[in-house]
């Protein structure tokens, strides 16, 4: 009797380790990818799968976003600046057979590629291009990446350039740099304003000399303001044509 109840023990115990080796469950964001024999057979998923103990093997794989963040990487800009800049990466498992069969470790093989891709291309810009145009920078590495993992079934989804450290010695530089640059645009608004002034100073010249009564309308609008300051002397002009009439007079005398 006794014998009968372990017999029956040792096949419970067998028929349980047997059904959970074979039943899984995988997540609404999980796929399994079904090896039997060693070969490929099939990707099932999510829910409830039963594989054969042994002759079958499954590998979970993840779907979802991934976010990899780039490690600082020493980079030199085509201008020959020495810049550290570090980045993070957005992607997923799009083909969970190739990036299970094409790639040994598809986190470590992206990460490797990332920082090799980061160096490349910000390698073939200058140091303005870097700080200025992030957005045209994040979108060349984020195809070039996609392009290349595409064969690993990888969908680079976004790319991020977090921080672009300068050494003190240059970012002193940049600061000379644009304290010059907001020099020259000052003096080259003064010059275009003195220019304007100029040529408007000729155009109202052109038109007070082909009136002269506007000339006097002027000299009486100058003393109205030179008598609102409360000065104690005011200096009357006294126009050229007055001269030359005097002065006419004298000749016929």
């Amino acid at each position: 009797m006794f014998i009968d109840l372990s017999f029956y023990a040792v096949i419970a115990i067998l028929v349980l380790v047997f059904l959970s080796a074979a039943i899984k469950i995988l997540r609404e964001y999980e796929r399994g990818v079904i090896f039997t024999l060693g070969r490929f057979t099939g990707v099932k998923g999510p829910g409830l799968i039963i594989i054969i103990p042994v002759i079958q093997q499954m590998v979970r794989v993840d779907l979802r976003t991934r976010v990899l963040d780039v490690p600082t990487q020493d980079v030199i800009s085509r201008d020959n600046v020495s810049v550290q800049v570090n980045a993070v990466i957005y992607f997923r498992v799009i083909d969970p057979e190739r990036a299970t069969i094409q790639v040994e470790n598809f986190l470590q093989a992206t990460s490797q590629l990332a920082q090799t891709t980061l160096r490349s291309v910000l390698g073939k810009h200058d140091l303005d291009e870097m700080l200025s145009e992030r957005d045209k920078l994040n979108n060349d590495i984020q195809e070039i990446l996609d392009t290349q993992t595409d064969a690993w079934g990888i969908k680079v989804a976004n790319v991020e350039i977090k921080h672009v450290d300068i050494d003190q010695t240059m970012v002193r530089a940049i600061a000379r740099q644009a304290e010059a640059e907001r020099e020259r645009r000052a003096k080259i608004i003064n010059a275009e304003g003195e220019y304007q002034a100029a040529q408007k100073l000729l155009d109202a010249a052109e038109i007070l000399a082909k009136c002269p009564e506007a000339m006097q309308l002027r000299y009486l609008g100058t003393l109205g303001v030179i008598a609102g300051e409360k000065n104690s002397t005011i200096v009357f002009p006294f126009p050229v044509e007055a001269g030359k009439f005097l002065a006419g007079l004298d000749e016929d005398k």
